[in-house]
């Protein structure tokens, strides 16, 4: 920063246009800056004992409205003077063909005097002419805007002591700058015939000559800019979870909120639990589990609760801790209010000690919720919320099955350690939650919200699907197996409108042999679906999943099979695991043909296999027993529904027969025939002397809309 305005008078001389060149200059940063700029140009203060002229342009090529500008620029700068005899003084001179003195330095002794006098200023209108004493440059500041200017003027004038800022924290910072300037030049423009010579001889030459334009052109030219920011009140981010700070002044801002957080001011959790749940904490106290893991559980309870505890909320919380035995530290619903269960919270102990973690699932099913719930539509939801980043030294399958049988939801909150036995604990990957870091940690906190109070969701009722189940009949799955997957596919047919213009479905088992147990078309109504899944064969022997998606390519996602061209197709795999390993490459070819393929797999699958055959896409459903199918029905209805809506390409799976080969144009299609066969779906043999024949000679038939559900 130049400090060389160690003055007793200063000289402010505004030109708001000299020619030949129009000065522009901008200063390079964000807009968040230029915003800091314009609010410290109104926090700076002038008060030390000084005199302040101003020298404004009133000639006729500065014009009116440029010299108003330098009205309303000296009006700006008087707002942070402290004009009175014994501090600032203020005087003003106009100058053009000859200077004019408006009003002398102890004219006015406040500040409304001297900006009423310069508001009265008028514009004279006369040729510039230099000053016969002009003064020595010491500071040039050239600006666009008012606020822009004041600021360099001030920032300017700090260095010497004359102004500061009303908040120490403000500092003079350099910025870029470019200033532009627009020059008239000369450039060549070409040559022309001209003819040279001198009076009075006959010698007369005829040359080209060059000539020239004029044309006005900006020039750039790199400076530096000195301006005064103030800490503006977004610095200290005080938007939380990913909202955006948007400053008001120099101390008032507004969060703009994404939708999860926008209850409070500063983008706080609003996570209000609007459903009845009563919800039990079941934190790992144990040596494996450390005293790390167990704080960090601990603070995302209390930032939970104070969240979603609100006064309309009409969830309860409690809390139990568990290591080698369970403790019930905070029974459900009793506490006064937040701040009391939180100040119960701080109190927990870490108890160390052995992770019994299937102990304390089966005594927190018997004995975790009090006495026995209420019953009928009084009953709230209840959910464990297991926490925990040590595996168990115990079994944990056969506790968390006699909690989900006493109709409690079981979710899971830990490292990416103890996924595998969380999602065997709650059924599955939807309900569990995993974290790399403490802040990770808190994300999951809208997650958990969303969760607990989810319900189930009617299927994709209005749109149009051709939809297969294949279920493993398979002596690995066991007759009473078998008939939970026909109940899990029952309830999950109860959420589709069936019938020939909306939902078809169909059935494929495979055991020791493959078969279609009805098609596509074959039932007309979800009643007689229905009837159907229930008197599907159970087979027995060793099973191909492979062997059976060829058969649903070949037999059943076909034209001739019932499937309807245009429309969204998905195969859903029931399997318990075995005989999967032949099945990756007739599922991959089932896509490429454009029907969806989902895997469910039930107990402890081959996993790898079971992903080969999912595909690269969120395909796969792991449930951790038959019984546990049902917590995964809403997952796969909107997976199905998902999939229903993709775009679909009529020409696949083909709708033409005998080898014929579907054409698409301008959204229709059409099969040219082969071999001696015709019809729109190449599905009659051709007739000798056919007019078929005839035209076409056995290719082709007339162009088709895409197939409306029949």
């Amino acid at each position: 920063m130049p400090s060389f305005l160690l003055l007793e008078a200063i000289c402010i001389v505004l030109f708001a246009g000299v020619p030949p060149s129009l000065p522009l200059q901008e200063v390079h940063v964000s807009k968040e800056i230029i915003g800091k700029i314009s609010v410290a140009s109104k926090m700076m203060w002038c008060s030390a004992a000084v005199d302040v002229l101003f020298l404004m342009d009133g000639s006729h090529s500065v014009g009116k409205g440029s010299f108003e500008r330098s009205k309303h620029f000296a009006i700006t700068v008087c707002d942070a003077l402290d004009i009175n005899p014994r501090k600032v003084r203020v005087g003003a001179v106009q100058f053009s063909s000859v200077p004019r003195l408006e009003f002398p330095l102890d004219a006015f002794s406040t500040q409304q005097g001297v900006k009423g006098k310069i508001k009265r200023m008028v514009f004279k209108w006369e040729e510039l002419h230099s000053l016969a004493s002009e003064p020595r440059e010491q500071h040039v500041l050239m600006a666009e805007e008012v606020d822009d200017a004041t600021n360099g003027l001030f920032s300017t004038l700090s260095g010497s002591s004359i102004c500061t800022t009303a908040s120490p924290d403000c500092k003079v910072h350099p910025h870029p700058c470019e200033r532009k300037t627009l020059e008239t030049i000369r450039e060549l423009a070409g040559l022309a015939p001209c003819w040279r010579g001198s009076r009075g001889t006959d010698a007369v030459l005829a040359a080209l000559c060059p000539f020239s334009s004029w044309k006005r052109v900006f020039f750039t030219h790199p400076t530096t800019c000195y301006r005064t920011t103030c800490p503006g009140p977004c610095d200290s981010q005080p938007c939380q979870n990913g909202g955006t700070c948007v400053p008001e002044g120099p101390d008032r801002y507004h969060c703009l909120c994404p939708p999860a957080f926008g209850g409070e001011a500063n983008c706080a959790l609003n996570l209000s639990l609007e459903c009845r749940v009563d919800v039990l904490f079941l934190l790992a106290s144990s040596a494996d589990a450390t005293l790390e893991g167990f704080q960090r559980a601990k603070a995302f309870v209390k930032r939970f609760v104070r969240a979603a505890l609100t006064r309309d909320s009409q969830a309860r919380v409690g809390v139990a801790l568990y290591g080698a035995k369970l403790t019930v530290a905070v029974p459900v619903g009793e506490y006064q209010d937040v701040p009391d269960l939180i100040w119960s919270l701080d109190g927990l102990p870490f108890d160390g000690g052995a992770t019994l973690t299937g102990r304390a699932l089966r005594q927190v099913a018997e004995r975790g919720f009090g006495s026995a719930p209420r019953t009928g539509l009084d009953q709230p939801r209840r959910a464990v919320v297991l926490m925990t980043e040590a595996r168990s030294q115990d079994e944990v399958a056969g506790p968390a099955g006699f909690a989900r049988a006493r109709q409690l939801l079981l979710l899971g909150v830990g490292s990416e350690d103890v996924r595998a036995e969380l999602e065997m604990i709650t059924g599955g990957p939807e309900r569990v939650l995993t974290y790399t870091s403490p802040q990770d940690l808190f994300d999951q906190i809208p997650k958990l919200q969303g969760k607990l109070c989810s319900r189930p969701r009617p299927g994709c009722q209005a749109q149009s699907l051709d939809l297969v189940f294949m279920l493993d009949a398979s002596v690995s799955v066991g007759p009473e197996n078998f008939a939970q997957m026909q109940s899990f596919v029952r309830s999950c047919v109860l959420r589709f409108d069936v019938n020939p213009d909306v939902t078809q479905i169909g059935l494929v088992v495979y055991g020791s042999r493959v078969q279609t147990a009805f098609g596509l078309d074959t039932h007309l109504s979800r009643a007689a679906v229905l009837r159907a899944l229930s008197q599907a064969p159970y087979l027995g022997g060793v099973g191909s999943a492979g062997t059976a998606l060829l058969h649903i390519y070949d037999k059943v996602m076909t034209v001739q099979g019932g499937a309807r061209p245009g429309v969204p197709k998905a195969v859903v795999v029931v399997t318990g695991g075995s005989g999967v390993e032949d099945a990756a490459v007739p599922a991959q070819k089932l896509r490429d043909n454009g029907v969806s393929v989902l895997v469910v797999g039930v107990g402890p699958v081959l996993r790898e296999a079971l992903w080969r055959l999912a595909g690269p896409r969120d395909a796969l459903i792991h449930a951790a027993a038959y019984a546990d199918l049902s917590h995964h029905q809403d997952a796969l209805i909107e997976w199905i529904c998902r999939e229903a809506k993709r775009p679909v390409n009529l020409c696949k799976p083909s709708p033409c027969m005998n080898e014929g080969i579907c054409v698409l144009r301008n959204g229709s299609y059409r099969c040219e025939c082969q071999g001696g066969w015709e019809g729109p779906h190449c599905e009659n043999r051709r007739r000798e002397g056919s007019a078929a024949n005839r035209a076409a000679q056995g290719h082709g038939s007339s162009w088709l809309p895409p197939s409306q559900p029949h």
